[in-house]
């Protein structure tokens, strides 16, 4: 089977968890015998003044497409953002040259709509993994400008969350929330010289909610996001629940022993991953029973004024570590000297690597109560779960860990089998096949039942 995976970044430049999800699939999917071809977006600031240029590499024996282009160059950079008809032009080129089977876009971010109609027109079956709420949310976290979950992300709330990026709003829901919500709720909001409009807004759910119902099959890593888009309008019967899996090599090496509860922290170094907060609760820790030491991992460099804060609310303390980023090779050894992972999310995470990654190496997790954290972690069997953004939730729970010496002992016994990489390309295929002969059918039975329901 001839392949295209499209994804919005690719290593070796971008090592997100997008960019390693689509590389691992890709890598799988080539050594069983598969075809396939990375499309991606190197750069959005870069290329001629109206289109697309490109580069073709191989990245570790994968054929990679790389485009650029200068979205402020564009004739309506709002709209380039969810649907640039560069993208879409140069896309029909590169299938009618190399004619896949399938088309599988994986998050939809910088690629936008005009990929998918594009796979649509050249006839081709679409998949799409969802990574998170792009398609729904122009900020992609579902989380507010002042840091506040969003949990219905009409139009109106949208508007006014882009404007409170803005100083001046923000500062006055700051000062007067009660007339801020009167205004945004009032017409007079729509009056406003702000920084997107509602008809936009709209525009851009419409136009990615279409997209999304011209794909054959959506796979959802977790069924918390697979609720989110049923709830926003998504066609339940094409959205698939397929968690993804580790690609295990070998035993898991066996904890070193020590006397110190050994706390960790594995991830980006960003806000909305909520890094602070276990800083904030570990240094109030009553270590009178037992002494503890918190490990950071993560790359300082992409966020580095959070860095800052982060580095500076540790203070001199001896006891918290930041310690880099490492090799995966290398994740064996991390986790052997780790008693327990801590992730302290304050948006709806889907389904996180470092969690799977977490129970292979039969080590517990400590998680916010909130999307797909509460659905992979069982309170009081595979860790133990608290109440987003509470510090003193978090603090809380890491202190039976600190006086209950058995605590991680039976939390670890007890934490769950992954899957692996295997059973999710196993999946994968018969996935693919399934939408392929979805493609096939003049009129599929999905289409016949909207038809059915809309006309």
């Amino acid at each position: 089977m001839k392949i295209l995976i499209a994804v919005h970044h690719f290593p070796p430049q971008y090592t997100g968890g997008a960019e390693w999800r689509a590389y691992r699939t890709a890598a799988a999917l080539q050594a069983r015998g598969h075809e396939v071809r990375i499309l991606c977006v190197e750069r959005i600031d870069a290329g001629s003044d109206g289109g697309i240029t490109w580069e073709d590499d191989i990245y570790k024996g994968i054929a990679v497409r790389r485009l650029s282009f200068n979205r402020n160059a564009a004739p309506d950079p709002a709209r380039w953002e969810y649907d640039n008809p560069w993208i879409g032009d140069h896309l029909r080129e590169f299938l009618r040259e190399h004619r896949p089977d399938v088309f599988h876009l994986i998050g939809g971010y910088l690629l936008g709509a005009d990929a998918i109609r594009a796979a649509r027109e050249s006839g081709l079956p679409v998949v799409v993994t969802l990574t998170d709420y792009w398609f729904i949310c122009p900020r992609v976290t579902l989380l507010r400008s002042d840091g506040r979950i969003c949990r219905d992300a009409t139009p109106r709330d949208c508007v006014r969350c882009r404007a409170e990026e803005k100083r001046r709003y923000r500062w006055a829901a700051k000062v007067a929330p009660a007339l801020a919500e009167r205004l945004w709720a009032s017409p007079l909001a729509d009056s406003l010289r702000l920084p997107v409009d509602r008809p936009t807004i709209e525009h851009r759910r419409q136009v990615l909610t279409e997209a999304l119902r011209q794909v054959d099959l959506v796979i959802c890593p977790s069924e918390f996001l697979r609720r989110v888009y049923i709830r926003a309008g998504a066609s339940a019967e094409r959205l698939v629940h397929s968690r993804q899996g580790l690609a295990l090599s070998g035993d898991v090496p066996p904890k070193l022993p020590s006397d110190v509860l050994r706390i960790g922290y594995i991830g980006q170094l960003t806000e909305h991953k909520g890094v602070h907060l276990v800083i904030e609760a570990f240094r109030y820790l009553d270590l009178r029973a037992r002494q503890a030491t918190l490990t950071i991992y993560g790359d300082p460099s992409r966020f580095p004024r959070y860095v800052h804060r982060l580095r500076k609310q540790a203070g001199d303390s001896p006891h918290i570590r930041f310690a880099g980023t490492y090799a995966y090779s290398d994740v064996g050894r991390v986790f052997s000297e780790l008693d327990v992972v801590v992730v302290p999310s304050v948006w709806y995470e889907n389904s996180p690597n470092v969690i799977l990654e977490a129970f292979a190496h039969r080590t517990p997790v400590v998680a916010s109560d909130l999307g797909g954290l509460s659905e992979l972690v069982e309170h009081g069997k595979s860790g133990l779960l608290f109440a987003p953004n509470d510090v003193t939730a978090l603090r809380r729970e890491l202190q039976r860990l600190v006086d209950e010496p058995d605590l991680v002992r039976r939390l670890s016994a007890s934490v769950p089998q992954v899957r692996t990489l295997d059973e999710e390309i196993n999946e994968l295929e018969r996935l693919y096949e399934t939408a392929l002969a979805r493609s096939r059918s003049p009129v599929s039975p999905l289409d016949r039942q909207e038809h059915e329901d809309y006309g």
